[in-house]
């Protein structure tokens, strides 16, 4: 864009937010499925909490890391649905620049927290097969607690860095946003400034982020498997690979979009593809989680069905 045609331009302090569908007809369904979508998550993630909370038998380290898992999941479909379900119902699909950049903080900042809490449970389940004698001591209360606050610190850095470099792009023009929600690929389509420098960024701190914790869930799993095919009870492998396999299927779906949404450099014209992926990242996901890990976990499932009836292990 010319310096001459950015002078002549306003500048943009909101952006519009086209939204998942643009036909007025299905908005109404699209509202009650995602409506639908947060009461299940919101409620599966209670119940994993619940039960984590009153069953003794889940006061483990894994299960710490679980119950935070659920309460991300919480907060990341909090951050974008509910504000979708009020547009929808208002019919204003305005959101100002502040309110715009506020929640792409926070879900950069739960969604960093999700890559390495994965991260955390990946090394637990490490100690838990490959040293069990020292595992007590390796993974007490007091490392459970620095490293959800050094998730934390990390998730922090990320999204403020990503905030506060997309504050210095100019929007001048056009504030279309072709998503249910606001999401750096999107935002750079409407700079009128460059934002190769952005881009670059983007895929420079998400490759060390997000590269980072693959590189050490893999070299965890490697070792844990091995350490599992050297189990002689067919019971005590089948028990491991279920917990494990657990974990590998919510660090795959959650990286595997992730990787996709962000991992690219150049200006891409945002599709609904990205629209898909944003699904996936922040509903399905969240809602997926509780069942995931729910559903080949006897010690799970019979804490939620104590909660459900009100009844608490006496073990």
């Amino acid at each position: 864009m010319q310096p001459e045609a950015r002078t002549n331009r306003t500048a943009v302090t909101e952006f519009i937010l086209l939204g998942l569908v643009e036909t007025d007809n299905l908005q109404p369904m699209v509202f009650v499925l995602f409506l639908f979508a947060y009461l299940v998550t919101v409620g599966g993630n209670r119940s994993i909490l619940a039960a984590i909370l009153v069953e003794p038998k889940l006061h483990t380290p894994m299960y710490f890391f679980l119950g935070n898992l659920s309460a991300l999941d919480i907060g990341c479909i909090t951050v974008t649905v509910p504000a979708m379900l009020g547009r929808l119902l208002s019919h204003k699909r305005t959101v100002p620049y502040a309110g715009c950049l506020s929640q792409l903080f926070f879900f950069h900042l739960l969604a960093g927290m999700d890559c390495f809490l994965l991260t955390a449970m990946a090394y637990d389940r490490f100690l838990a097969i490959c040293r069990p004698l020292t595992y007590s001591t390796r993974m007490s209360q007091t490392v459970q607690r620095i490293l959800v606050a050094v998730s934390w610190a990390c998730a922090f850095t990320n999204a403020l860095t990503h905030t506060i470099a997309l504050t210095t792009l100019n929007f001048c023009g056009l504030n279309e946003v072709n998503h249910f929600y606001c999401d750096l690929p999107q935002l750079f389509q409407l700079s009128c400034s460059s934002t190769q420098l952005n881009e670059l960024l983007l895929f420079g701190v998400g490759f060390i982020m997000a590269g980072t914790p693959v590189v050490l869930i893999i070299s965890s799993y490697i070792h844990v498997a091995a350490a599992v095919l050297r189990i002689r009870s067919a019971e005590g492998r089948k028990k491991a690979f279920s917990t494990c396999g657990s974990h590998l299927t919510v660090v795959c779906l959650f990286c595997g979009t992730g990787i996709f949404n962000y991992m690219r450099l150049g200006s891409e014209e945002a599709s609904d593809k990205d629209k898909g992926v944003g699904v996936f990242n922040t509903v399905i996901n969240p809602m997926l989680n509780p069942l995931i890990y729910s559903l080949r976990n006897p010690d799970v499932q019979g804490a939620l069905w104590r909660v459900l009836v009100g009844r608490r292990s006496l073990t």
